[in-house]
């Protein structure tokens, strides 16, 4: 009998007014446990930089996908991860052969059967590991952001809207990395119009 692979998929930064979505799907190896995971928001962000690389290295498969902004501004956040999501689980090798996935909705055309768990990355180990991966490299782009796009503060709040974010959205208009389709970035730009 084969085994039948199961994975964990989850994202990161659906909230924020800036960056792309991240989205984690892993399955792990039940002979190589890794102790200590846990919902990515509950945990420190050492804590969660410490157990990405010993997922990365232990899990069966592991894959990040990249939402981006112009694709959440063409679909609307949640067909976006939606999205993003499917093409996660499609990308492990080996296969998944079920998905557990975090949250209320199931993403279209995923490549096996599928479950959706609400709060799942308090529950299931898997969504932990993918819920890890997605917070950890998100963040880490978003620190690399902070460079190209000074004065928005990415490397501190990551996107969300935060009053320092929402100050500097107002004081220097949205950049290339901001998410148009998303309440107060459209009004920023429409503040920013000759008015007639």
């Amino acid at each position: 009998m084969t085994l039948l692979h199961v994975c964990g998929v989850d994202e990161a930064g659906r909230g924020p007014l800036a960056g792309p979505v991240a989205v984690a799907a892993v399955i792990l190896d039940p002979r190589r446990p890794i102790e200590g995971l846990g919902d990515s928001k509950a945990l420190s962000e050492a804590r969660r930089d410490a157990l990405a690389p010993l997922i990365r290295e232990r899990a069966l498969a592991w894959h990040l996908e990249w939402v981006s902004v112009a694709e959440i501004d063409r679909l609307n956040i949640l067909h976006a991860t939606l999205a993003g999501m499917a093409r996660a689980v499609h990308a492990l090798n080996p296969r998944a052969g079920h998905a557990l996935v975090d949250g209320n909705r199931l993403p279209p055309g995923l490549p096996c059967p599928a479950e959706a768990l609400v709060k799942g990355d308090a529950r299931e180990p898997a969504i932990m590991a993918a819920s890890i991966l997605a917070k950890v490299g998100r963040d880490q782009l978003m620190v690399a952001m902070d460079a190209i796009h000074p004065g928005y503060g990415f490397a501190v709040h990551k996107g969300y809207p935060t009053p320092m974010h929402l100050e500097a959205l107002r004081r220097l208009g949205p950049c290339d990395a901001h998410r148009r389709s998303f309440a107060p970035v459209r009004a920023c730009l429409q503040s920013l119009l000759p008015t007639p």
